[in-house]
């Protein structure tokens, strides 16, 4: 059914009244809010100059490591200030449509995984599709990940308990990478979290006509349009795309939550549905009345306090369940 009428969550209305009103209505007013966004939020980081902040109970440090091409890829790694041996390391990847966005806009998400979990969180500050579109994020996210590995004993990770997780776009490329995570077999992931992933580029009933606040048809158009570049339209891979994905086994168990109202809800649900029948074990929630991204723009509402509740107990359980060795190296 079409989005263009919907029953916002009450304690989401004040919030989706003001965002309604900054959502762009064109494809150039959407890349005109990357430009100045983008501009606004991205801080000039001197390449390879490392340093570390304590602040409260969590320590933040800014590491570089090299891309495949060698030029530097920028992390955040927040940790407990005291640290502690065999933590979970997770790879978070932040949200933006693929478009905007800087790691920095996460640490509330990692400082929450660190206090539930005494985790080991890193944040990549991948490629944005105004700079380089698929698959310059990807190949980010991917070399994140095999230095979240590689780096485990200098971290106190244990090495069989590696997760993947993001909101939005930062949930598309976590299934993009743990699709190809798995198949080439270079590192085990233990369960995904991709929070209200964007993960299809074609239309679904949810993303047609709809206008609900912070994303919306446009919005979602425009993103897909400048993330696949010259592939729109075409032979676009699951790798770009991951509800494009016809083989899900193996791939490793998932947590999800999703709004009923916002332009990712089928694809999400038909994506998790299809998980659980190549025997992937999923959790999803589904919000009523709750658009894109509500537990971020709307933190203090109820039904953002109760998905937030839902991440971290679901978090600690898979953590207590699941576990992947890594494979031998070759």
């Amino acid at each position: 059914m079409s989005r263009s009428r919907y029953e916002v969550d009450p304690g989401l209305r004040r919030a989706g009244r003001l965002l309604g009103r900054l959502t762009p209505s064109t494809p150039g007013g959407f890349r005109r809010q990357v430009r100045v966004m983008n501009a606004l939020a991205r801080r000039r980081h001197r390449p390879g100059r490392e340093r570390s902040q304590v602040r409260g109970d969590i320590e933040v440090t800014q590491r570089w490591t090299p891309r495949r091409d060698g030029s530097p890829l920028r992390l955040l790694v927040v940790r407990p200030a005291v640290p502690r041996r065999q933590a979970p390391g997770v790879l978070w990847i932040h949200g933006g449509g693929y478009a905007l966005g800087t790691p920095e806009q996460s640490l509330a998400t990692a400082r929450r995984l660190v206090t539930a979990a005494n985790a080991v969180v890193v944040l990549p500050d991948y490629r944005l599709s105004v700079q380089a579109p698929y698959p310059a994020a990807l190949d980010d996210c991917y070399d994140a990940l095999l230095w979240l590995r590689d780096s485990a004993g200098d971290l106190g990770v244990a090495d069989d308990q590696l997760v993947v997780g993001g909101e939005s776009a930062g949930g598309g490329l976590t299934a993009a990478v743990t699709l190809v995570a798995r198949d080439r077999g270079e590192v085990a992931v233990a369960f995904q979290v991709p929070l209200y992933p964007m993960i299809d580029d074609r239309p679904t009933a949810s993303s047609r006509d709809n206008t609900t606040p912070v994303w919306n048809t446009t919005t979602n158009t425009a993103a897909w349009d400048l993330y696949l570049g010259d592939l729109r339209g075409g032979d676009v891979p699951a790798s770009a795309a991951p509800a494009r994905a016809t083989d899900l086994a193996g791939l490793p168990p998932t947590l999800t939550f999703v709004g009923d109202i916002e332009p990712f809800h089928d694809e999400v649900v038909d994506w998790c549905r299809r998980l659980e029948a190549a025997g992937v074990p999923v959790s999803l929630e589904v919000y009523r009345g709750a658009f894109h991204g509500f537990d971020l723009v709307a933190a203090s509402a109820p039904i953002s306090r109760k998905a937030r509740a839902f991440l971290v107990d679901g978090f600690r359980d898979h953590l207590a369940r699941h576990r992947a060795p890594q494979p031998a190296r070759r």
